[in-house]
């Protein structure tokens, strides 16, 4: 009889217990900086898009320059056979030319009637040795010129199926490239609302992780993106900022990857605030670097990076206006330190 009641409060106590294991959080939910497999997939996917459209981008101009290069050649083929033609025209008129003055010399006579009328043999077989001298080198010109046309032509025909086949090959990667850079678009846009999102919630999803280029620098700094137009300076004014600008704002796409500039320390990752996603490194020395209006977060709180370390991926977070990094000189961590970051970063070897 025990027995049996044992068994009828064991059965509501291992409900409760499954009740309780289902309602915690799974080990990837637990782990801290884990963004979640949606969000990892997508920076992922922007990343990777990003590096496809720059190879994309590559390629066709590369393509684009050689086409140029061989449609070039093919007009100065099209040119010296449109050259040699004429002179070969000319050299028909020449050779009429002789003949009609051979004509006239002769009054049209044949050579029976040219030897009993010329005043001596010497002077008829100079007449007509100068006219059969004539006649062969004309001749002899135009055979030339004819191999020369032949040759040339051969050449035009040549480069211009070169050209017609590097420009069909770039339609081919222009084609390509377009539909990278849209599929790249829609990532970026779910990637920015993901991040609005998090703003918004003010929670950071946490880091998530990219794979790093192969590049290997050689320098102890770097830029703090790879292409880029400079936009907003240190120290300018304007209605979004209380003052003065306190960074160098750099003017480039959602997703575009932000590196460190120089090894560090992760000493801040946050979501909330006027900088909307934001990470601050530690340099030796006492310097810090921050990194604003992100998209997505790569790093940790307390992990250690190297120059040219992928951190994050651009975006326009909080107050910003449109996508850009906003990048940050400081001697601490707090706003209200900051320095000029060209003239700091010019210090050390790195020009913008």
């Amino acid at each position: 009889m025990r027995s049996y009641r044992r068994h009828r409060l064991l059965v509501p106590v291992l409900l409760c217990a499954l009740a309780v294991l289902a309602a915690r959080p799974t080990a990837a939910e637990r782990r801290p900086g884990s963004g979640g497999a949606g969000g990892s997939g997508l920076s992922a996917e922007v990343a990777r898009l990003y590096e496809e459209a720059a190879v994309a981008t590559r390629q066709y101009e590369k393509g684009r320059k050689e086409a140029e290069g061989q449609r070039a050649r093919a007009q100065r083929a099209e040119k010296l056979l449109d050259r040699q033609r004429r002179h070969i025209a000319g050299l028909h008129e020449d050779l009429g030319r002789i003949a009609r003055a051979q004509y006239r010399g002769s009054g049209g006579l044949p050579v029976a009637a040219q030897m009993i009328l010329a005043d001596s043999p010497e002077d008829l077989m100079r007449g007509q040795h100068a006219f059969s001298q004539a006649d062969l080198a004309v001749n002899n010109a135009i055979a030339k010129s004819r191999r020369a046309e032949t040759r040339l032509a051969a050449d035009e025909a040549r480069a211009a199926a070169q050209w017609q086949a590097l420009d069909r090959r770039n339609s081919q990667l222009a084609r390509l490239k377009a539909g990278i850079e849209r599929k790249l678009e829609t990532a970026r846009t779910r990637l920015q609302r993901q991040a609005d999102a998090s703003v918004a919630a003010g929670a950071c999803r946490g880091a998530v992780r990219l794979d790093q280029p192969e590049t290997r620098f050689t320098t102890a700094w770097v830029t703090p993106v790879e292409t880029y137009e400079l936009s907003a300076s240190y120290g300018s004014g304007g209605s979004r900022w209380a003052s003065r600008h306190t960074g160098q704002d750099f003017a480039v796409p959602i997703g575009t990857p932000v590196r460190a500039v120089g090894t560090g320390r992760v000493e801040r990752v946050s979501c909330g605030g006027a900088f909307g996603i934001e990470i601050v490194l530690k340099h030796p020395g006492g310097y810090y670097t921050q990194y604003a209006h992100l998209a997505s977060v790569a790093v940790d709180q307390g992990e250690y990076v190297t120059p040219g370390r992928w951190i994050g991926q651009s975006g326009t977070t909080a107050n910003s206006t449109g996508p850009h990094l906003h990048f940050e000189t400081r001697i601490t961590p707090e706003m209200g330190s900051a320095v000029n970051p060209v003239s700091w970063l010019e210090e050390r070897g790195v020009t913008l």
